[in-house]
């Protein structure tokens, strides 16, 4: 089964070797209709600390590690 890519922008890089990225998406109302912008908030690891904030970043989905 393939990996998914999704596509985010960092909005918080203050922690070391880790990054908050916002993933938006558009959504329709169920009664009304309307369209209403949604995020996804994930925490995605950065080895270098290349990324900063504002940085749009792809990040893939991999099993958990503990």
């Amino acid at each position: 089964m393939p990996k998914r890519l999704v596509t985010g922008v960092v909005t918080r890089d203050k922690a070391a070797k880790t990054r908050r990225v916002e993933i938006a998406r558009f959504v329709r109302h169920p009664m009304y209709g309307k369209i209403m912008r949604r995020r996804t908030v994930c925490y995605a690891h950065d080895e270098a600390n290349v990324s900063h904030n504002g940085d749009t970043v792809e990040i893939e989905e991999s099993a958990p590690i503990s």
